[in-house]
């Protein structure tokens, strides 16, 4: 280690240094939806309410699709979508759903209320499924868009909408005043069965979401990674000073998976391998970078379709 040259040295302590900054665009969009699942949290507990977030299901047409919020309570299921819009919005007669942003732009999301009726109707058959109730309607299920920004001009909302248009005072209403009673325990199963966004946290605050499919600490590591049937959490300790640049081991990870856990120094040069939601390839991503990852565990073999793409 003290033979490595002062150039690898150098690019090191510079790549633990880096910063990326947190995108504040969709850092917003996801503050909101942090906070609407807090107060569901609050606000539905006393009616039995469980909340499970960013629940990806399969897509017979290839791909998952990712739901914004799933609450269970009863034999009843809630399937939310959260905008978090400033300005005004308004919905056509084809139920596109164009955003006016306070910038003076423009931008048309198309059939939010479709699109979030379409994967209720999948994750309904999904249960169904799995318990051999095909062709049985034995679950009540709602469908909502959420619009959580206290700022929002609203317009006439169609009624043939395939989805209930709320606010967050409504939607927390919703939950306070509505009472299914005791929770199905097959639909708990059903919502376990399903894994989340695995998140990569950077130095400086950016969050990667996405699929991590390689830790890149070696063939031992990256085995007992691929074993895993939890959640798996890494946090890192970097070294930055400049007097790190002589330190044998300035990046150190604590790495746990359920009562196991895992500490090792990593080495120059090392990146695990992970999807990012929206790019086409794969990346690699180095650790001296990395400030904390999560990564979700492996979906229920019934709800791990072969997937092609990731939505």
């Amino acid at each position: 280690m003290w033979n490595m040259a002062f150039g690898i040295r150098w690019k090191w302590w510079r790549a633990r240094r880096r910063s990326f900054p947190h995108d504040e665009i969709h850092r917003a969009g996801d503050l909101a939806e942090t906070r609407l699942a807090k107060l569901s949290r609050a606000a539905g507990k006393a009616n039995g309410w469980h909340i499970y977030e960013s629940v990806r299901i399969p897509d017979p047409e290839g791909g998952r699709r990712e739901i914004d919020m799933v609450l269970i309570a009863g034999n009843t299921m809630l399937v939310v979508e959260q905008k978090h819009w400033a300005g005004s919005f308004e919905i056509t007669k084809e139920h596109h759903f164009v955003q006016n942003r306070n910038n003076g732009s423009q931008h048309n999301h198309d059939g939010v209320a479709d699109r979030i009726a379409r994967k209720a109707d999948l994750l309904s058959a999904l249960h169904n499924k799995r318990l051999g109730l095909e062709g049985k309607d034995k679950l009540s299920y709602r469908v909502i868009v959420a619009m959580t920004h206290q700022r929002l001009e609203w317009p006439q909302i169609p009624k043939d909408l395939k989805a209930e248009m709320v606010n967050e005072a409504g939607f927390i209403k919703l939950l306070e005043t509505t009472k299914p009673g005791t929770i199905n325990p097959e639909l708990i199963e059903t919502l376990e069965g399903f894994n989340t966004w695995d998140e990569v946290h950077l130095n400086g605050g950016l969050l990667l979401k996405g699929d991590v499919h390689r830790l890149g600490l070696g063939k031992e590591m990256d085995a007992w990674f691929a074993a895993r049937n939890e959640d798996v959490e890494a946090s890192l300790t970097q070294q930055r000073s400049i007097f790190s640049l002589f330190s044998n081991n300035p990046t150190r990870v604590h790495l746990s998976r359920g009562s196991k856990h895992v500490e090792a120094n990593i080495p120059f040069g090392l990146s695990l391998n992970m999807h990012v939601v929206g790019e086409k390839h794969g990346r690699s991503v180095d650790w001296a970078n990395v400030e904390r990852i999560f990564v979700s565990k492996p979906p229920a073999k019934w709800a791990n379709h072969r997937i092609a793409e990731e939505e």
